[in-house]
């Protein structure tokens, strides 16, 4: 569309103002030649005496293209002639619903509308609403170039695929699957058998042969020069009397007809000349049993093993570009399979786990960008990985190479597990400042294989400006102290002190390599910190050795959780008394009302907020809630008491009344429970018809 040629058109003449005064905006078409191709104008006027002159908009529409040009603003958009998929405002305004639209937007002349109609050949249900004609054009514009743009996108995916597939070698198949057997599956066969007194029938799955044998030797002389077999036994293992295969026992009667394992591998190949493809491959091998039917019910016919393999994934790794993965797919309706580039949704996601790597792949990754990723001594270490998620790492961080050869297992593990909050500096080349600690430190962190919890250790030393013993190290690893909890106690001792204590109050002593021992120095670490921790929050001063100390640990940290509960509890007291003054303000006068007593038990409002929020704690329900407190407060509804008569200030059940008329809302007792149930919700319908009497007496005399 050639803008600067439209903008040089006059506008359109509009022949008349409309004197209707509902109508606000009239339009006027007309076609023109621009270089050859033809173009639907439409000019939206004002309809006013002082708007004749330049339109408010002008839409220009051509066969495969359209704009709307300002002359208000001298300014282009894309913007359609209705923004908010049909049901919104025309772009130069139009208030409420259809009828509406139709009285305030008009055209100047039927002829309009027969342009309108033979330029853009689409079907409207009302010809009234003319706007929709520019509407559906300009959709199937967009549409249009949109499924072009899709399509250009798709096929070019497509050729990358077919490319990639053209040079992706072909599987070495027939040497995966033996070594698969051989090595993963560990050349495994079945034995089946069925007993039928001193003789065993038995089935082969490697030799596929069936043959009856003495398994105990019988009374008769010739038995004992008949071929016997060693007692059939469930998971025993057994000599295959025709081909001599060693194989594993199993029950003619508990064996199913057919089972299996399964695995997967992962083997990399050179892709194109510097690139690598890592290929994930799923191996199966199935036993089956064949069975006919015989006299004595089902027997057994003969068995057999099978291997197959199918591959799952490709992932394509080229320098410079982004590793793209592909995957094989199914088609169920031609039954074929299929490369595709993108994986599948939802619960049938395509997921790549950790999993042995052939070791062909070591030689193929030789002049590739990973030729020293040190993926062999990784994978040697770890055993299954990723090594798709381990090259993407590697190409992020190269530094894992170095973690590697150093021995760093741990911290380079939690690299490839994306985990990158262990790392100091990324762009570091020393691993001291890599990991930010100490450099001293390093032959240790390699000692213990990269271990992570020696690695936080490390660097809390390093972000204390401290520098400790190895064997501090040690001890604060396996108590598991945190930063903040070394930070927080060496401002009041000495780390050695710290972690004298600890082994003290523990009974155990460090380094003992008893998983018992140090679960119990870990779980008095974590109630020692905690126990200084809340003796600070309560402002005790823990300079002083008698608090730094307890005799008995954990009663001391027992009480400091019931000191902190009640320093909450009376805070909460402090700001429910405070906001809920009229509690206790209106005690009196509800008391006159609510109150009432028999000889076994009596009820009467609470006294104050205060009352409500300990009501709740000692009974374990919500009535202490701001929601209970504020309807309350307000008058909504109020807060009973129930209680023994000769116990008045021991809580028993707590009852919530509505204010207008004696109605209950719900009563409770200890953990939202109903205590005596049937007899306690017969005495409360007895005092709501004393309430009711009440409430009349005082109404009359009123």
């Amino acid at each position: 569309m050639k803008k600067k040629a439209i903008e040089k058109i006059p506008y359109l003449t509009l022949p008349a103002v409309s004197q209707e005064k509902e109508t606000e905006y009239v339009g006027v078409t007309a076609v023109k030649v621009i270089d050859h191709e033809k173009h639907l104008f439409l000019e939206v006027y004002q309809n006013d005496e002082n708007s004749r002159n330049v339109p408010l908009v002008r839409i220009v529409l051509t066969k495969k293209d359209f704009g709307s040009y300002f002359p208000e603003e001298e300014k282009w958009t894309r913007q359609k002639i209705q923004t908010d998929g049909g049901w919104g405002r025309l772009i130069w305004k139009a208030e409420g619903g259809w009828q509406e639209k139709i009285r305030k937007n008009v055209l100047s002349s039927p002829d309009d509308l027969n342009r309108l109609k033979a330029f853009c050949k689409v079907t409207v249900w009302n010809e009234n609403r003319w706007w929709e004609y520019i509407m559906k054009h300009q959709n199937d514009i967009v549409i249009t170039a949109r499924r072009k743009t899709e399509k250009r996108k798709y096929e070019r995916r497509q050729e990358a695929l077919d490319e990639r597939i053209r040079n992706t070698r072909a599987l070495p198949e027939q040497k995966i699957l033996k070594r698969a057997n051989d090595v993963y599956f560990q050349n495994e066969h079945y034995l089946y058998y069925k007993r039928r007194g001193n003789w065993v029938q038995i089935a082969c799955s490697k030799c596929g042969g069936v043959t009856d044998v003495r398994w105990k030797a019988g009374e008769s002389y010739e038995s004992h020069f008949q071929r016997h077999v060693e007692v059939p036994q469930e998971g025993r293992t057994g000599i295959c009397p025709l081909c001599g295969t060693s194989g594993t026992y199993k029950c003619q009667g508990k064996a199913k007809s057919s089972h299996s394992k399964r695995i997967h591998l992962f083997l990399g190949q050179k892709y194109k000349e510097k690139g690598l493809v890592m290929r994930y491959l799923e191996l199966e091998k199935e036993w089956q049993l064949e069975l006919v039917a015989g006299d004595h019910g089902d027997e057994m016919h003969g068995a057999y093993e099978e291997m197959s393999g199918v591959e799952i994934a490709r992932a394509y790794f080229e320098p410079g570009k982004k590793v793209q993965i592909d995957y094989q797919k199914h088609d169920w309706y031609s039954g074929k399979d299929f490369w595709d580039d993108c994986n599948l949704y939802g619960n049938t996601n395509i997921t790549i786990e950790a999993a042995p790597i052939l070791p062909e792949t070591y030689d193929e990754i030789k002049g590739t960008e990973f030729q020293y990723s040190a993926l062999k001594e990784y994978a040697a270490v770890i055993g299954k990985v990723n090594p798709i998620e381990y090259f993407k790492r590697y190409e992020q961080t190269p530094q894992i190479e170095m973690l590697v050869k150093l021995g760093l297992f741990g911290v380079a593990n939690e690299l490839v597990n994306c985990r990158y909050g262990i790392v100091s500096n990324e762009n570091a080349r020393q691993p001291d400042i890599f990991l930010g600690i100490r450099k001293g430190r390093v032959k240790q962190l390699i000692s213990r294989k990269g271990n992570i919890r020696f690695l936080k250790t490390m660097q809390a030393e390093k972000r204390m400006g401290q520098i400790w013993t190895e064997e501090q190290i040690e001890k604060i690893t396996e108590a598991q102290l945190s930063y903040g909890q070394i930070e927080t106690a060496t401002k009041y001792m000495s780390l050695q002190k710290l972690l004298n204590r600890i082994e003290r109050y523990s009974g155990c002593r460090f380094g003992t390599a008893c998983s018992s021992a140090e679960q119990v120095i870990r779980n008095t670490a974590n109630t020692y910190m905690d126990y200084i921790g809340m003796r600070l929050a309560l402002g005790y001063d823990m300079n002083n050795t008698v608090y730094q100390q307890p005799r008995d640990l954990r009663a001391a940290h027992d009480k400091m959780v019931q000191e902190s509960n009640k320093e909450k509890m009376d805070e909460r007291i402090r700001e429910v008394e405070q906001k809920y003054s009229d509690i206790r303000l209106n005690y009196r006068k509800l008391r006159n009302i609510y109150f009432y007593e028999d000889d076994t038990y009596m009820i009467r409002p609470a006294r104050s907020a205060k009352e409500i929020v300990e009501e709740g704690r000692l009974l374990h329900h919500c009535v202490g809630g701001d929601s209970y407190l504020n309807k309350h407060n307000d008058g909504r509804s109020y807060i009973l008491m129930l209680r023994f008569k000769d116990k008045e200030e021991e809580p028993y059940i707590t009852v919530e009344i509505s204010s207008g008329k004696a109605h209950i809302m719900q009563w409770y007792g200890a953990r939202d429970r109903k205590p005596d149930e049937k007899n306690m919700q017969k005495w409360l319908d007895q005092y709501l018809e004393q309430l009711r009497n009440k409430q009349k007496q005082l109404a009359r005399t009123a």
